[in-house]
Order: structure tokens, then sequence, then C-alpha cells
């Protein structure tokens, strides 16, 4: 049988150069064609060294793409929602990893990313690409959102604890997300020279990031108040920290009464015991109690920690992952291996390095 055409635009970029590993070893996939306008005639491995000897595929231009089974979009935040159209009549099946489409609410989308959604028709048909949550629509999703690499952690991390109704809504939820660099992607810029960013510790959002957006949509539909996002006041800050990959998000939530540890076990067992990419990390002792990230660079995996303060009434929710996988490229493939009926583990077997 022959094997699904895939190809990516936007290709140089970290995120499109890790698609192109993971799609070039998937054993459903084709790899025909990446698209760059920057390389467009240099060969893929001139962008990224490690698929030296991995392929002869060259960037071609995004003109010059030719039909394909699914296509995946790496562009700049607003270039998706003015391309959309017109790619669709190239692909059946699109996944966009930009922001562009992963707010249902155009108002929602306004609010946070300040303009006008250029295409607002098209937000109620994406399905947002967690497939933790929505694994049955992405079986039948022809277009699929990315998700932000900082929300994706915390939603996964969190998203337990408000489907079962134990969060007081009356308190601020508190986020604190500690990214690595190449979250802020391939291009450089003063903040990315080396002299600025090495040993660097720097809140670079402590308010206002645009993944709040996807915690107040999400959480709220977990929370079973639908479209209308969630009513809580969400407390979300950004930090740099000196990390390549690699993201770590301490959130703290407070609950409507008093529980146990058995029960926080239960409810984050029930949630996670058969997903594939989400681990429950919490041991009594050893260095890797709690999710760490650095053991997780180029796995697609997900850990999830908790720690409850009885006497506060708070839970301290711990989530790592790597920003370019499973916050980026490899929930990108793990979705489209849920559009196609496949086994969600294809293509993503990686478990990560140690010691690293």
């Amino acid at each position: 049988m022959s094997r699904m055409r895939a190809a990516i635009v936007g290709g140089s970029g970290y995120t499109g150069g890790e698609l192109a590993r993971l799609l070039l070893f998937h054993p459903e996939i084709e790899l025909t064609q990446v698209a760059s306008n920057s390389h467009a005639g240099q060969f893929i491995h001139s962008a990224h060294p490690n698929l030296r000897r991995l392929s002869t595929l060259r960037f071609c231009h995004p003109d010059d793409l030719t039909a394909c089974d699914i296509l995946f979009l790496c562009l700049h935040h607003g270039e998706s929602m003015d391309v959309l159209t017109r790619y669709r009549y190239l692909a059946p099946r699109i996944i966009d990893l930009s922001a562009d489409f992963r707010l249902r609410d155009p108002q929602l989308f306004q609010r946070w990313y300040g303009e006008e959604h250029r295409s607002a028709e098209l937000l109620s048909e994406a399905v947002y690409g967690m497939p933790e949550l929505y694994r049955a629509e992405l079986a039948e999703a022809t277009l699929v959102s990315g998700t932000g690499c900082m929300a994706t952690a915390a939603i996964l991390g969190l998203a337990p604890l408000y489907r079962s109704g134990l969060v007081d809504s009356e308190v601020p939820l508190v986020v604190e997300a500690k990214v690595g660099s190449s979250a802020g992607g391939a291009k450089p810029g003063s903040s990315s020279h080396h002299p600025e960013r090495s040993g660097a510790l720097r809140s670079f959002q402590p308010t206002g990031h645009r993944h709040s957006a996807e915690l107040i949509q999400e959480l709220g539909l977990l929370a079973g108040h639908g479209t209308a996002g969630l009513s809580q006041r969400v407390a979300f800050s950004a930090t740099s920290v000196e990390l390549v990959r690699g993201i770590l998000v301490t959130a703290h939530v407070f609950v409507r009464e008093n529980i146990d540890e058995r029960t926080l076990w239960r409810v984050y067992r029930e949630s996670y015991q058969r997903e594939p990419f989400v681990r429950i990390i919490k041991e009594r002792t050893g260095i890797y109690r709690y999710p760490e990230p650095k053991i997780l660079a180029g796995s697609n995996f997900c850990d999830v920690g908790f720690e409850l303060d009885a006497e506060q009434g708070r839970i301290v929710v711990m989530a790592a992952l790597d920003n370019l996988m499973k916050g980026a490229a490899g929930n990108a493939v793990q979705s489209m291996n849920c559009m196609f009926g496949w086994d969600e583990t294809l293509g993503l077997g990686f478990p990560g390095l140690h010691p690293v």
C-alpha cells in the first residue's frame, strides 16, 4: 500500500525541522516537499544539519508546492489566516502550527492578538490539536490547529482538576512557565544573542501572555462553562531560562473543599492512565521525583506531577515537555496519527536521553 504524501510550508525553522525529522521516519508517510521562501533551492540539511545524508530533498518555493494528502503550515503568526484557503486546494487535510486557528471565538482572538481575524469563518471548523482532549474530533477533522507550547503543558497539567470540578474559581489561577531559547524561533535577535542569553533567568512576559487565551478557552470548556470560557482570573507569567529545549510549568490551584492525596492520585490516574504520552511523575525520592524537561528533549512526552498543600487548600501542579516536540511538531504528528486512524505513537517512539 502506498504511503500518504506530506508536505511542510515554512520548513526552515526549528518546528519545520522537527517535523521533517519525524516525517522522514514515519512508516505511513512520504515527505514529498518542504517549502521555504528564504531557502528555496537548497538542501534541507542546509537549515537542519542533523538531517545530513538522511534525505536528498531540497527546499522548494511555496508557489511550487503540488498536491499532497496532508499539509503542515509552520508560518509566523498572522500568515496562515491569509493563505489557508489557497493551500486547501493542495491538501484535503491541513495542520496549522501557528496561533491563527487556536481560538474559537474571534472576539477572544482580537482581545489577545490585537487584530481582527481575517478568516474568522474558519475558526469554528478548526479542531484544537490536543489528542488528549479531542481525539474523536481529530478523526473527522480537515483543519487542525497546533497548540501553544506553554499552553499545552499548563492545560495537560491542570485538565484533570478542572474536569473533576475541584477548582475554586473564586481564587485566581496562577501559572508560571519557564521556557528554553528555542521557543523564540530560529530568527536571531538581541535577546537571543549569546552574551545576552547565556546564563539568563529573565522574566520576559510577566503579564498578558497570549497563551493565557488557550487556558481560558480550554479549561473553561473542561469546567463546563462552554464557549464563554473560564470565568476565573488567570495570572500567567513566562520566564526565559538557560535551556535550548524545554518547558516547566508550575501552577497554583486552590480547591473548593478539603481533599487528600489519594483523591488527587485517583483524579490524575483516571485522566491519564491510558494516555500514551502523558506520564504522572511523583516519586518519594530521587532528583527526578517531579517533572524535569531536561530528560524529555526530543521526546513527545508531557510529564505531569503535583503536590498537595493541605493546610492552604492548594495544589501545586508541575508539567514538563519539549517545546519543539509535545509543544509543537510531535503533537502535530500525534494529531495526524489520530486523523488517519493510525496508532498514535507511530513515528514518536524516541524516549529522550539520560544523561544529557
